[in-house]
């Protein structure tokens, strides 16, 4: 059967750099950091005292104040972001059909704040309380009901469900996503993921793994990929949201399309439950699965926004990778990890990552991946690259390839290029 071919529509975004699409990318293009002293809870006596936390965020102004009590934050995220994505999807809900109207999302985690704060409560007063429970713990902590409460909205009735593949989580969406409605399951999908894990059990558990940076006197200079002094990721939160759509079905609505979907890989490391392969096999084989999937060869390939969380194995295994699959290419494209400003959004980094990648495609701009220092180089990284380091780039991007690597040795990727009639 011959595929379907599947654009970009609509665009919704909650990170810890805007609380919009436009302002979000606004900051990103100005290299601006999320990352400041933790607010959700007191983290002074945690090694790491600071994260990239969303800011001056209002639920009501997307959700019914009764309804967003009986939501975490992981999903109040989710609901505006997609609100956001939707309105500027321009799609006409008296008129689509909602039955080929799917909402597919990649969430990590979940809850975790809402079962933090139940647990707690339990541990303290159980003893002479008993086991008293809110009602809504359940529905308010999995991972799923994101999915639910955005199809419940506007009653879009296709495809529902989450992937959770730790950070590749909403890549992995997506791409199941781009697979639906190119094989004529479905006609519009909302995708993208959502993540909301800055708690006490959060920080304090990645802590105990060594895996956030301790930068706690320069927050905002945490996040630096590919540099030597690297120490660790930063915890993010938000989600993002993109409307991919069948390209006939775009069309015949005169849709606005920022850019087309052509491919999308999926890989393990079959290596370690953590650490990436230190050749970056498995980065390596994704890369080259989405490569594939698109009909793109390497010098197709313009910007790849890496999964760059700033840990001293990882930034090397994929730079690695990267230079295994595109060869003498890599030295004409160019590679920017946004983790540097927006920190790591965990289960919704691959969905605002792509988000990223979209804009670049559309306007011609690559992100920077700021807080680079002369004298401050990895023996171990070719900086023969083009890191886009601390300044954005303007040159044409035809397309842009999307990294995400999750715990357990998950891999995820997809490519995005101009849309052309």
């Amino acid at each position: 059967m011959e595929l379907k071919k599947v654009v970009v529509t609509g665009l919704g975004a909650v990170t810890p750099v805007g609380n919009t699409v436009e302002e979000t990318w606004n900051n990103i293009i100005a290299g601006k950091s999320g990352a400041a002293p933790i607010t959700r809870f007191d983290a002074s006596a945690f090694k790491t005292h600071f994260a990239c936390e969303v800011k001056n965020f209002n639920a009501n102004e997307y959700i019914d104040r009764k309804e967003a009590r009986k939501m975490d934050p992981y999903c109040q995220y989710s609901v505006a972001a997609a609100t956001q994505a939707v309105e500027d999807s321009g799609i006409d809900l008296e008129k689509v059909n909602k039955d080929r109207v799917g909402v597919v999302m990649g969430v990590g985690i979940g809850g975790m704040r809402t079962f933090e704060d139940e647990v707690s409560n339990w541990a303290i007063n159980g003893p002479t309380m008993g086991p008293k429970f809110n009602p809504f713990f359940i529905p308010k902590m999995i991972g799923d009901i994101a999915c639910g409460h955005i199809s419940i909205k506007y009653g879009f009735r296709g495809p529902n469900y989450i992937t959770a593949s730790a950070c590749a989580s909403s890549t992995n969406a997506l791409a199941d996503a781009f697979n639906l409605i190119r094989l004529g399951k479905a006609d519009v999908i909302v995708c993208g993921g959502a993540e909301a894990a800055i708690a006490a059990c959060g920080v304090g558990g990645f802590n105990a793994m060594h895996a956030l940076s301790t930068r706690n006197d320069e927050p905002e200079k945490a996040s630096r990929p590919f540099s030597a002094s690297r120490d660790g990721f930063v915890m993010a939160e938000g989600a993002s949201m993109l409307i991919l759509e069948e390209l006939e079905h775009a069309k015949a609505r005169g849709a606005k399309i920022y850019a087309e979907m052509v491919g999308a890989g999926m890989s393990a490391d079959a290596h370690h439950i953590t650490a990436s392969h230190p050749e970056g096999l498995g980065a390596k084989l994704v890369m080259q699965n989405a490569l594939d999937d698109a009909g793109l060869q390497p010098e197709d390939i313009d910007y790849i926004n890496v999964h760059g969380t700033s840990t001293p194995v990882g930034d090397i295994s994929e730079v690695k990778a990267i230079k295994d699959v595109f060869g003498d290419a890599a030295y004409k494209l160019n590679i920017s990890s946004t983790k540097s400003m927006t920190g790591h959004l965990l289960g919704a980094a691959g969905a605002t990552e792509a988000m990223l990648s979209v804009l670049a495609v559309k306007n011609d701009i690559v992100p920077p991946t700021i807080n680079h220092e002369e004298g401050d180089e990895d023996p171990e990284i070719d900086y023969n690259l083009n890191f886009t380091f601390n300044t954005a780039q303007k040159r044409e991007v035809r397309a842009a390839l999307s990294n995400t690597f999750g715990f357990g040795g998950h891999n995820a990727c997809v490519i995005f290029k101009k849309y052309a009639e």
